[in-house]
């Protein structure tokens, strides 16, 4: 870890190292600026935190036993197959929720943050999502539109060698691709399944990042910011890391109101901090944005935040999503195994209320899948035939009430107050997710297979009662926050009246704090995000330099 404070001010310090952090220190210091980089975790060492599968059961058994440090996170898939120390320890990190309304906040708080752990999927939003308002009359209209981000959707598929095929899809806009990786035997049954039976429904490569091999030279998956773009924003010699460091709040010029910079705690020392810097981005993700604005705001630090549209922390979003496993019989199993990942999968994008079509739910949803995917040995398999999943993912409608506030009587382990979260799905979510299971059900049945649970589908004794507990967590839809995508809270608009930061993602009260991860979302579609969230931050890099704004 660098010093600090070494080049202070600084012209631009980025909260977060992880997918957008990664994003904005690498944009900002290819084009000259000094950047501090701020984490509220440790350092990485692929050494010690790569490759080590015992290890890592033995640890999860501890946390899961006897620490009980994450128990909401553990509930989660990828939980059991990354590092755990990859996952906070929800003691020091607590949240609340109210009663009944359980929110999985699945976080990583390490230099790379969840990138480490993310599934590496990289979708494009359509117009279908950015003017969704105006074909729905249901809340508001990104202020920018996919021709905006464009150029930096293929810039960053060019930097991130990102895998995929042409489909000429209106919903899903095609991008700068490597090969697409192949489907399995089985996908290839499941897709003219599909081309004969629900034409409608098309079924495509995943786009995305395929497994990672480590080497010397790059330890660490281009999907992570450790292995490409913090990487390549510390080799300017232009960006200082900072790990250990748990931003509080901003601080502001009294006579301007401008940010003047962050104050944090030390998280070993747990030692008081601030630094300056002209411009401050906030990429520490959704609801940790979220915190820091709030405990930003006037009713907390001097000349602080005005937030007079009241719009700070509301409608929070994440995906819905439902989860089926299936067995396809009769299908052979491969000489070798697919391996599952973000581009060795495949993909259902969005079909429903296109086209003038009308379900009796607002927006839609995509299905993400494979077959024939899980290396399992033939004598832990229950049945003979190809074992597959489909999950549904689906658009989530912002709603005001679905909030982010700071919880009135819990702090974390430095002292700063916790995020409070209230959210829960409404009647359009759990229509849409009939919908989802009605028609994974329909697929699953025209390919001549059986919908099944993971228990019923191989031989688990160590880990049964985990697995019956997530399918009862998670079914008919898993709650909020399960599946890592959530968004807005401080969204982008055309006012102070009707948004938190402008077009150019510049907070209304403070034009020098840009807020480029998921908070700034209007809505959320049904893309996972992370791809979107990291053109937006390019894109604000990009504008706020060729303004000069750090004077």
């Amino acid at each position: 870890m660098q010093i600090c404070v070494a080049s202070e001010p600084y012209d631009a310090i980025v909260v977060g190292s992880g997918a957008t952090g990664g994003v904005a220190a690498k944009e900002l210091s290819e084009r000259g600026l000094t950047v501090l980089v701020l984490e509220a975790g440790r350092d990485v060492n692929p050494q010690t935190d790569l490759g080590h599968p015992m290890r890592d059961m033995a640890r999860r058994a501890y946390n899961l036993t006897i620490s009980r440090r994450q128990s909401y996170q553990a509930i989660h898939p990828g939980y059991w197959k990354a590092n755990p120390d990859f996952f906070v320890d929800e003691t020091e990190n607590p949240y609340t929720t109210p009663d009944h309304k359980p929110f999985y906040w699945i976080r990583g708080r390490q230099v790379g943050g969840r990138s480490l752990t993310w599934g590496g999927i990289t979708l494009r939003l359509s117009d279908y999502e950015f003017q969704a308002a105006q074909r729905d009359g249901y809340g508001n209209n990104w202020p920018i539109t996919h021709a905006d981000l464009a150029p930096y959707y293929a810039r960053l598929e060019h930097f991130f060698q990102v895998r995929g095929a042409q489909d000429g899809l209106p919903q899903l806009p095609d991008g700068q691709y490597l090969p697409a990786s192949p489907l399995t035997p089985a996908e290839h049954h499941f897709r003219q399944v599909l081309q004969t039976h629900q034409p409608q429904c098309p079924m495509i490569h995943s786009r995305g990042f395929p497994v990672h091999a480590p080497t010397p030279d790059q330890p660490w998956s281009r999907a992570s910011s450790v292995g490409s773009s913090l990487r390549t924003a510390l080799a300017t010699g232009r960006t200082t890391l900072c790990s250990n460091a748990v931003v509080s709040h901003l601080t502001f010029d009294p006579d301007t109101r401008k940010a003047m910079g962050v104050a944090f705690v030390n998280r070993v020392k747990k030692t008081a901090h601030e630094v300056r810097g002209k411009i401050i981005v906030l990429c520490a993700s959704t609801i940790e944005t979220l915190r820091i604005l709030l405990h930003s705001t006037e009713d907390h630090q001097p000349s602080g935040l005005r937030n007079e549209s009241g719009l700070l922390g509301r409608h929070l979003m994440d995906h819905v999503s439902a989860t089926q496993f299936f067995l396809l019989p009769g299908m052979p199993k491969p000489e070798s195994p697919f391996p599952l990942s973000g581009s060795e999968s495949f993909f259902i994008p969005r079909w429903a209320n296109l086209n003038g079509q009308r379900e009796d739910f607002l927006r839609g949803y995509g299905l993400w899948g494979g077959i024939q995917r899980f290396d399992v040995p033939s004598v832990l398999q229950k049945g003979d035939g190809a074992v597959g999943f489909l999950i549904g993912h689906g658009e989530v409608l912002p709603r005001p009430e679905n909030r982010v506030t700071l919880s009135g009587d819990t702090v974390d382990a430095w002292g700063i107050p916790a995020a409070h979260i209230d959210c829960a799905w409404s009647d359009n979510e759990h229509r849409m997710v009939a919908h989802i299971r009605q028609q994974i059900d329909a697929m699953v049945d025209a390919a001549g297979g059986q919908c099944m649970g993971l228990a019923d589908l191989f031989h688990i004794p160590l880990l049964s009662g985990w697995v019956r507990r997530t399918e009862t967590a998670t079914t008919p839809a898993a709650p909020p926050g399960y599946y890592i995508h959530e968004v807005g809270g401080a969204p982008m608009g055309t006012s102070p009246a009707n948004s938190v930061v402008n077009p150019d993602n510049q907070c209304w009260d403070a034009p020098n704090v840009l807020v480029t991860d998921g908070a700034c979302w209007v809505s959320a579609g049904w893309q996972s995000p992370t791809l979107t969230e990291m053109a937006i931050t390019a894109r604000a890099c990009d504008r706020v330099v060729s303004r000069r704004d750090i004077a």
